[in-house]
C-alpha cells in the first residue's frame, strides 16, 4: 500500500505539472544535494496517540555542522511547528502517562558542559532543569507514576581527585579498573524525585552499566553491567536486579554471552532482552529472550524468526512483543506471541519500515519509510488496518527536481552454488542491453547489510552514468544465521567470490562494461575492498575507507573479538600464518589498481595507521595511490566539509581511472546558506510557540 500511495502521488504531481505547463526539467543528483537533504530522525507519538514529536537534522554550512531541531505535528497530519527551543535536546521521552516531556541538554561552560535532565509539560511551557549532577546524565527511565526518574551517570571524582586530574595527573592505567584504552569511570545508578529535586544513589558499585529498565511498580531495577572495561570483552556483562528500597542485588545470568536492550513486562513478572545466545558469544543474529527476575529462568522467544530484531515494545496485556524485523533487504513490523513464540508480520511493505514509537494502547504508531528511490519520511499507522497518514515531506524537491537511479533487488549464484542477493541501481536513462560503467559497493561489518532504503551515493553515481552493485555477501546479517556464519575463518574467501560472481552476472546479462569498473568500501568494506585489489586487477579504480590492512598490528589498538573468535580464529601468536595471510598488506605487491584511501585520524574502530601502512606500501612500489587523512574525524565522518571532500575526491578518482576523464566537480552555492543563517530566530529560552502550564518544580 505504501508504494502505491507514493507512486500515485508522483503520478498525480506529474499530471498536474503537465496540465499547467509547469513541469521542470529534472537533473542528476549531486553531492551537494546529498548534504542539503533534511533528515528526519527520532520520532515519538504521544501516549494518547494524538500527536507526534520528531527531530529534523539540517545542514548549517556556515558552521560546518548539522543542526537538530524538534517539531510537533498532529497524528492526523497537518502543519508542524518547532516545539523545543534552539538550545536543543537529546534522549527525548514522554513520561508514562503523557503529562511531561523529558530530555537531556548540555549545561555549563564550554569545555565543562555536561548533559543534565530537563522536564517540560507535554502541552507546552518552558523546560526546567531538574538535575544538577556532578557528572553528565547518560541515560534515564521514568517511574510509571511519574514521581521519579532513574538515571545512570559516571562516578564523580572527589575534590582531591579533580584537582590532581586538572593539574596533569591524568596518566591512564590501560584496562585497569574502569579504564579501557581510554580513561573511564565507574557508572552509578541514581533515583531522582521530581517533587523534592533530590537524587539518591541506588548503585555505587564498581560497575560499567550498559542497559537498565525500571519495574512497573518502580521497586526494582534490572540492569546489565560488567566489572571491567576492556573493549573486546562485552560478553562479560551479566544481568542483575536490584531492589530500590534496600539496594539488595541478585545476579541473574552467568555466561559468556553479551546481553542488552532490557524491557520489563507490564505485569512485572518477566523481562525481555536481546542476546545472540544464552551461553557463548556466538556469531548469530541477536535473539529475543525472556527472563524471570525472581529466579533467573529464561527461554528463547524468537527462535522461529530469521533476521535482525530491533525496537522492542510489549503489548499492554503482556501477551505479545512488537518489533521491527529486517528480513533480507526489507524491514517490517512484527508481533511475537510470548506464550508460543509464533511470529505474525503486521506490515507487508517493500522497503524499510522502522516503527519509532507506539501509543499507550499500541493501537497507533509512528514509523519511517524509505526504499531505493524514496527518501525517508514519517508516517502514522494503525493496527486496525486503516490507511497510513503521511506526516512529513522532508525533501519534496528530490521527487520533483532530480533524476534518480532505477533500482531493484537481484539474486545470483556464487561459485559454490550459494544464492546471493544484492541491490542493482541503474542510470535513469539506461537502455536495455546497454553496457555501462559499474561501481561495486562493499558493505561494512563484516555483518553489515545493504537494505531497500534510500542512499544518495548510488543516485549520484547513476547521474554520472554508472550502475551500482551492492552485494549482501555471506557474512551479512538480516538473512539466516547460516549465511551470517558463512565467512567464519574465511574472510576474503567466500565473500570475495560472492562479490566477483555478482560482477560476472551483471557482465553476462549485458549490464556492466567489464573494461570500466571501480569499487568502493568503508570499514569492513574498505578491508574487503583492499583485499579484492590484491586478488584481481579487473577494477580500474578503488576507493578504500577506514580499512585494516594488517590484522596482527591491529590486534591491540582496534576491535579484535570478532576476528579472534570467528573470522580468522585464535590469536596472532597462536595462529600467526592465518593472521598474516588474511591481511591485505601481505599481498600488497600484487595491487595494480589505482587506489585512493580515506581515514579519520580519530578513528578508534579501525585505527588510522592501518591506512598509512597500506598507502606507504603502495607508494614505495611506485603504484598509483593517494591518501587523505581527516583531522578530528572518527569512524563515521561528522563534518560536512570533510564529507563533501571525501565524496568529491572519490568521484574525481573514479572519473579519471574508470572513464579516463578529468572531471570538474560541482561548485557549491553558499550565498543562500549565509543569508539563511542571519535570519532572526527565537531566543534560546523559548521552548514552544504556544506556551501554557509549567513543568514540575518551576
Amino acid at each position: 500500500m505504501m508504494r502505491c500511495l507514493l507512486r500515485w502521488s508522483v503520478i498525480t504531481l506529474a499530471l498536474l505539472s503537465c496540465v499547467f505547463g509547469q513541469e521542470r526539467e529534472r537533473r542528476p543528483m549531486t553531492v551537494d544535494d546529498q548534504l542539503d537533504m533534511v533528515d528526519v530522525g527520532d520520532a515519538l507519538i504521544s501516549p494518547d496517540g494524538g500527536w507526534v514529536l520528531f527531530s529534523k537534522s539540517e545542514l548549517d554550512w556556515k558552521e560546518n555542522k548539522r543542526k537538530t531541531t524538534w517539531h510537533k505535528i498532529p497524528a492526523a497530519g497537518g502543519e508542524a511547528f518547532q516545539f523545543i527551543g534552539e538550545a536543543g535536546a537529546s534522549s527525548v521521552e514522554f513520561s508514562p502517562q503523557g503529562s511531561y516531556l523529558s530530555f537531556l541538554r548540555p549545561v555549563g561552560e564550554d569545555k565543562d558542559k555536561k548533559n543534565q535532565l530537563f522536564v517540560m509539560r507535554a502541552d507546552g511551557g518552558e523546560a526546567v532543569q531538574q538535575t544538577k549532577h556532578k557528572t553528565a546524565v547518560r541515560s534515564y527511565r521514568w517511574a510509571n507514576d511519574e514521581s521519579k526518574i532513574f538515571f545512570v551517570a559516571d562516578r564523580p571524582r572527589s575534590k582531591e581527585e579533580e584537582k590532581a586530574h586538572k593539574d596533569g595527573y591524568d596518566a591512564i592505567w590501560v584496562d585497569e579498573g574502569p579504564n579501557g584504552q581510554r580513561e573511564g569511570e565507574w557508572r552509578h545508578l541514581w533515583m531522582f524525585e521530581l517533587a523534592s529535586k533530590e537524587s539518591t544513589p541506588i548503585l555505587e558499585d564498581q560497575l560499567i552499566i550498559s542497559s537498565f529498565d525500571v519495574s512497573p511498580d518502580a521497586r526494582r531495577i534490572i540492569y546489565v553491567a560488567r566489572t571491567e572495561n576492556r573493549r573486546n570483552q562485552q560478553h562479560l556483562a551479566e544481568i542483575y536486579v536490584v531492589n530500590v528500597e534496600d539496594k539488595q542485588k541478585t545476579r541473574l545470568t552467568s555466561n559468556n554471552a553479551p546481553e542488552g536492550r532490557l524491557l520489563w513486562a507490564p505485569d512485572g513478572a518477566s523481562v525481555a532482552y536481546m542476546a545472540p545466545d544464552d551461553q557463548e558469544w556466538e556469531l548469530r543474529n541477536d535473539k529475543l529472550w525472556i527472563i524471570d527476575p525472581d529466579t533467573g529462568q529464561h527461554r528463547l522467544l524468537s527462535g522461529s524468526f530469521d533476521g535482525n530484531i530491533r525496537g522492542l515494545e510489549w503489548s499492554p496485556d503482556g501477551r505479545a512483543i512488537f518489533f521491527n524485523g529486517l528480513q533480507r533487504t526489507d524491514s517490517n513490523l512484527y508481533e511475537l506471541d510470548v506464550e508460543n513464540g509464533a511470529v505474525q508480520q503486521l506490515t507487508n511493505m517493500t522497503g524499510s519500515v522502522n516503527v519509532r514509537s507506539f501509543s499507550r494502547d499500541r493501537g497507533t504508531y509512528v514509523y519511517s519509510f524509505s526504499d531505493l528511490d524514496t527518501p525517508e519520511d514519517l508516517w502514522v499507522g494503525r493496527r486496525d488496518g486503516s490507511d497510513p497518514v503521511r506526516l512529513t515531506k522532508a525533501n519534496p524537491w528530490i521527487e520533483s527536481d532530480l533524476l534518480l537511479a532505477r533500482g531493484e533487488v537481484i539474486q545470483w549464484e556464487s561459485s559454490d552454488g550459494l544464492e546471493i542477493e544484492g541491490l542493482l541501481l541503474l542510470p535513469p536513462d539506461h537502455s536495455p542491453g546497454a553496457r555501462v560503467p559499474l561501481i561495486l559497493n562493499i558493505h561494512g561489518g563484516p555483518a553489515g547489510v545493504f537494505t531497500n532504503s534510500f542512499s544518495p551515493p548510488y543516485h549520484i553515481y547513476a547521474g554520472l552514468g554508472y550502475a551500482s552493485l551492492c552485494p549482501n555477501v555471506r557474512g551479512s546479517s538480516g538473512y539466516s544465521d547460516e549465511l551470517l556464519r558463512g565467512n567464519m575463518k574465511d574472510i576474503g574467501g567466500g565473500d570475495y567470490r560472492d562479490l566477483m560472481t555478482g560482477v560476472d552476472s551483471l557482465i553476462e546479462q549485458g549490464y556492466a562494461d567489464p573494461d570500466r569498473m571501480g569499487l568502493r568500501g568503508w570499514s569492513y568494506g574498505g578491508i574487503l575492498g583492499g583485499w579484492t585489489i590484491t586478488q584481481t586487477d579487473r577494477f580500474k579504480a578503488a576507493s578504500i575507507g577506514a580499512m585494516v590492512s594488517d590484522w596482527t598490528s591491529e590486534y591491540g589498538p582496534g576491535f579484535n573479538h570478532d576476528v579472534r573468535l570467528w573470522y580468522i580464529g585464535g590469536t596472532p601468536w597462536e595462529n600467526p600464518e592465518e593472521w598474516r595471510q588474511k591481511s591485505p598488506l601481505t599481498h600488497v605487491a600484487k595491487v595494480q589498481t589505482p587506489t585512493i584511501i580515506f581515514h579519520g585520524i580519530n578513528d578508534t574502530t579501525d585505527t588510522e595507521p592501518q591506512s598509512m601502512m597500506f598507502f606507504t606500501a603502495l607508494k614505495d612500489q611506485g603504484k598509483e595511490v593517494r591518501y587523505l587523512r581527516f583531522p578530528r574525524e572518527p569512524h563515521g565522518f561528522r563534518e560536512p566539509r570533510h564529507q563533501r571532500t571525501r565524496y568529491i575526491e572519490e568521484i574525481r578518482w573514479m572519473q579519471k581511472y574508470v572513464l579516463g576523464e578529468e572531471w570538474t566537480p560541482w561548485e557549491r552555492e553558499v550565498e543562500a546558506d549565509e543569508t539563511e543563517s542571519e535570519k532572526d530566530t527565537a531566543p534560546d529560552d523559548v521552548e514552544v510557540t504556544e506556551p501554557s502550564g509549567s513543568a514540575p518544580g518551576s
